[in-house]
């Protein structure tokens, strides 16, 4: 445990970027869980009189055209977008992985058929894919999160399939089916633990690509509804007023899913060199 320790602190020192990007993930995940119950005012609940005022002592990120708390609502949404990115990446990693991981392992036919259902997959733009697929579902959030997972699906099929099918045939992977171990063993014991560290990267990038979609998906009207509070809503509703010099609409929201996406992007190589063993020297 002390190793790990000293690993993640060498790390840490020698790349800050990863400590400021993982002190973001970490404000990201407190306002989450603690959002609803730390804002200074109810994030659905209109106030008319008090609506479009500037960013104040009363209300930080001013309020919008109902006169809702705009930083409440912010910070409540980093609770629906963590969610469903989560959970759609969770879904697509376990899946693709696990998936890829027996295709590399096995070759053959199913790797071929595997392996062109996938081209196909990613034939189609993505975005416009999980367009469809929640139009024709219904845009509630666990469709957004099945469709989130399926277009993300390809990208750990393809990597798992690959660094699987290059360790395959070395000498300790021989040597754990000579011991007996079956070939779900060998695959899920062995050879699926030694390609986690390579797809951190991936993980941590498909984190801040899933907010972005949920969010996209929000602003063209697909996903989840008002007056729910989610940052591709809030982005939407406030560009109506970017030409009346409503800023704050916009603007709030949008740092918010910049700075999550951009928190997730930077974290994923100090992922990578926390947990890759050929780094601990």
């Amino acid at each position: 445990m002390s190793a790990t320790l000293r690993h993640v602190g060498w790390v840490l020192r020698g790349n800050p970027v990863t400590l400021l990007a993982g002190c973001g993930c970490g404000l990201l995940v407190l306002a989450a869980l603690l959002g609803p119950w730390i804002v200074p005012y109810d994030p659905i609940a209109s106030d008319v009189p008090n609506a479009l005022q500037a960013p104040g002592a009363a209300h930080w990120f001013g309020t919008d055209q109902l006169g809702r708390d705009v930083f409440s609502r912010v910070l409540v949404a980093a609770r629906l977008d963590l969610a469903i990115a989560a959970s759609a990446v969770s879904l697509s990693f376990i899946l693709g992985a696990t998936v890829g991981s027996f295709c590399g392992y096995a070759g053959g036919r199913l790797d071929a058929w595997v392996g062109r259902f996938v081209d196909v997959l990613m034939a189609f733009p993505l975005f416009v894919l999980a367009m469809a697929m929640v139009a024709a579902l219904g845009n509630r959030v666990e469709n957004i999160i099945y469709a989130t997972a399926i277009i993300n699906l390809p990208f750990y099929i393809r990597f798992s399939r690959a660094e699987v099918n290059v360790r395959r045939g070395l000498g300790w992977v021989e040597a754990a089916r000579a011991s007996g171990n079956s070939h779900a063993r060998v695959v899920m014991r062995f050879l699926l633990p030694n390609v986690l560290p390579a797809m951190a990267v991936q993980i941590s990038l498909n984190l801040g690509w899933a907010i972005l979609n949920a969010a996209g998906l929000s602003f063209l009207g697909l996903g989840v509804r008002p007056p729910t509070p989610e940052w591709g809503i809030m982005v939407a509703e406030g560009a109506r007023f970017i030409t009346t010099g409503k800023w704050w609409l916009v603007a709030c929201p949008g740092a918010a899913l910049m700075f999550a996406v951009l928190c997730f992007n930077l974290l994923g190589d100090g992922l990578r060199d926390i947990l890759d063993p050929r780094m601990r020297t």
